[in-house]
């Protein structure tokens, strides 16, 4: 009589798959990862560059005007000139708890701030001297040891906006911990959106969008070894009032 056996698996061959199938996981992993944070790299880049169309199209029926200062930027640009109110939501920002309005609402939380530098919204863009470095637009999350915007809500109005949605970097060379978003001195560190928080996204007067780092981004002061142009990133003009 002939018998047929099937052979099963011994323990250690078992724990030799195990371990083959971690090693691969951990090898995996990381690539993973970095797919899915350049889809968001380049979902940020798009919302900023269609943000930056629709403040052309109406700078363009505003005699050039970067916004009125009587209400604020986004509910000049939405919905006449942006087609949905997503486009004012990083992929970054995973807010921990509901935002304070429902979708589609003026009031509800964005991701995004305008320069905020003292005259700039309302001001007439050909009083910019060089646009190729004069940011407009970025991301305005908040300074903590991750990724965490500031949840900005109660957007409709230019005052309500002052000290919580724009973008800010106020210091000299390094000395910048009253940066908004974050700020980067001796103890704080990089604070960008992606890249191990050493990059952020951001739109220039040119409306060219940039993934720039942020060592650049924050840089307030001229720097004629590595960044001459340091000193027009956040003014508009020098000397500037």
């Amino acid at each position: 009589m002939i018998r047929n056996f099937s052979r099963g698996f011994t323990l250690i061959e078992l724990l030799i798959v195990i371990a083959v199938v971690a090693i691969l996981a951990t090898i995996a992993y990381p690539t993973y990862i970095g797919i899915e944070e350049r889809a968001k790299v380049t979902k940020d880049m798009n919302n900023l560059r269609q943000i930056g169309i629709a403040t052309q199209l109406y700078m363009n029926d505003n005699d050039g005007a970067l916004f009125s200062t009587t209400t604020s930027w986004m509910s000049q640009v939405y919905p006449k000139y942006l087609s949905s109110w997503y486009v004012l939501i990083s992929p970054f920002d995973t807010p921990t708890s509901p935002r304070i309005a429902s979708d589609n609402n003026a009031n509800s939380a964005i991701s995004y701030g305008i320069n905020g530098t003292t005259g700039v919204i309302g001001m007439s863009a050909d009083k910019i001297t060089k646009p190729t470095v004069f940011i407009v637009f970025a991301p305005a999350q908040d300074n903590s040891s991750t990724v965490q915007f500031q949840g900005i809500a109660n957007t409709t109005t230019q005052t309500n906006l002052a000290n919580s949605a724009n973008v800010t970097v106020i210091g000299n060379g390094n000395n910048l911990a009253t940066s908004t978003p974050g700020g980067q001195n001796s103890g704080a560190g990089p604070h960008g959106t992606h890249g191990s928080r050493t990059k952020i996204n951001a739109v220039f007067a040119d409306w060219h969008i940039e993934n720039m780092p942020w060592t650049t981004f924050t840089r307030n002061t001229a720097d004629p070894t590595t960044d001459p142009d340091g000193n027009l990133r956040w003014t508009p003009y020098t000397p500037y009032p």
